[in-house]
């Protein structure tokens, strides 16, 4: 009988062990994968490291489950792959680590582009004739337009069109994404929805909407949700949804300190002389940046401790324009108290009708907080530490939003174990650390 040697992830990130469990006799149990789907945003659809690229989307969650089901039988998982470039919207290559000059002369290991522009043959042309596919994660995805026809439409205009959808819908015009999964006939699903929105406001500095929390479906999330997941589960179909994690802990937010601003004597002494008429006080040493702030007399002050800086600031203009200095930072690279206060609410509705959801319609919950929040105070698994620090911590890819294909394995096994319990199966789960975290030149 072949035996798998698995990792448990609970007992790993609480004890910081090796132990070993012996699988015998690997089974699905009462899941049948063989029309597994699965719908969610940039996560599920296999971005990583700034753009859509082929890495992400064969080392996504999603891909490596579906792995691990081919352990117990084979499964036909199909995705519209991409190119090693990838691209992103912005029409820009994936992110690789690489040696950079920045505006001072200074040279050193950053992330940086792959290549000088992105592979525009990805979003070029529907490659829905190779289909139908399995993964209907849509990078950015909009959970209000997972059931509107257009969202594959160039012509539906900015902000519902989804280029990403466009390529691998069955119809760019009159299709949805619920149609084209439900026209596979799913038996299981997997479903990651909520996040995508949330992480889009956080990422343009809270100058975006956020979806509404209740309202009909294409009006609220709970509405939109319930579409989904009814739907689904009643086609007869098991399946799983995943919680919202605090995506405030990413490293895009927590890298660059609020008060990073460093400043000497004659520095302190020059921004005084512009700021002490607007009661605004700088010191020799750390400082809070300057932002823009319209509620504030003059338009302006200095962040706050709490106040989140987005790693998509220009830093060179930080160090040699005065941007956050001299010239305040714009709210699309701040996030506020009262932002952080939204988001931290939205997440609690939304994550509060996602477990309301998979009550009432018997699908499984993943929490996919208890794992996020670990790998927040640091994880070892095999011997390897891993954290949410930048690069360092060898979990996140180089974008700071979404995870590395190591990551995204634990990720991926967080999944298994729910389905293992909930559907009395016995599939194997990935061993992470055969899969890579951030590659080194």
């Amino acid at each position: 009988m072949t035996k798998y040697f698995i990792l448990s992830i609970s007992v790993l990130a609480l004890l910081g062990c090796k132990p070993k469990i012996t699988i015998e006799d690997p089974s699905f149990g009462d899941v049948n994968p063989s029309k597994f789907i699965a719908i969610g945003g940039s996560s599920t659809a296999g971005y990583s490291d700034g753009a859509f690229n082929l890495n992400g989307q064969e080392n996504s969650y999603i891909a490596i489950i579906a792995k691990q089901f081919n352990e117990v039988s084979s499964v036909n998982f199909k995705q519209a792959l991409s190119s090693s470039t990838g691209i992103n919207l912005d029409g820009e290559s994936r992110l690789i680590m690489g040696y950079k000059t920045d505006c001072k002369g200074e040279t050193s290991l950053s992330p940086v582009r792959e290549a000088s522009a992105g592979d525009n043959s990805i979003l070029g042309a529907n490659v829905f004739g190779s289909g139908p596919f399995s993964n209907l994660g849509v990078p950015d995805l909009d959970i209000l337009k997972i059931n509107t026809a257009g969202y594959g439409n160039s012509s539906s205009g900015a902000g519902n069109y989804n280029p990403y959808y466009s390529r691998i819908a069955s119809d760019e015009v009159n299709g949805t994404i619920l149609g084209d999964a439900l026209s596979q006939t799913p038996t299981f699903f997997s479903l990651r929805l909520g996040e995508q929105a949330i992480l889009n406001y956080a990422t343009n500095g809270g100058t975006i909407p956020l979806p509404a929390t209740n309202g009909a479906a294409g009006t609220g999330f709970d509405g939109s949700l319930d579409e989904v997941v009814s739907t689904l589960s009643g086609t007869g179909a098991n399946g799983v949804i995943a919680n919202i994690p605090n995506v405030l802990d990413y490293p895009f937010f927590t890298t660059i300190p609020y008060d990073g601003l460093e400043l000497d004597s004659t520095n302190a002494a020059l921004l005084n002389s512009v700021y002490n008429p607007l009661g605004i006080n700088f010191q020799v040493g750390k400082n809070g940046f300057a932002i823009d702030d319209p509620s504030q007399p003059f338009g302006v002050r200095k962040m706050v401790e709490g106040e989140l800086l987005l790693l998509s600031i220009p830093l060179d203009s930080v160090k040699c324009l005065g941007l956050g200095s001299i010239y305040p930072l714009q709210n699309q690279y701040v996030l506020t108290i009262e932002e952080i206060d939204s988001i931290t609410t939205k997440i609690n509705e939304y994550n509060a009708i996602i477990e309301q959801k998979a009550s009432a319609y018997g699908v499984a919950l993943v929490d996919l907080s208890y794992i996020y929040s670990s790998l927040k105070s640091g994880m070892v698994y095999n011997g390897i530490n891993l954290s949410t620090e930048f690069v360092s911590g060898g979990s996140f890819s180089l974008d700071g939003l979404n995870l590395n294909p190591r990551g995204q394995a634990i990720v991926a096994n967080k999944f298994l174990e729910v389905i293992n319990k909930r559907f009395n199966a016995n599939i194997p789960y990935a061993d992470a650390i055969k899969y890579t975290g951030i590659i080194f030149p």
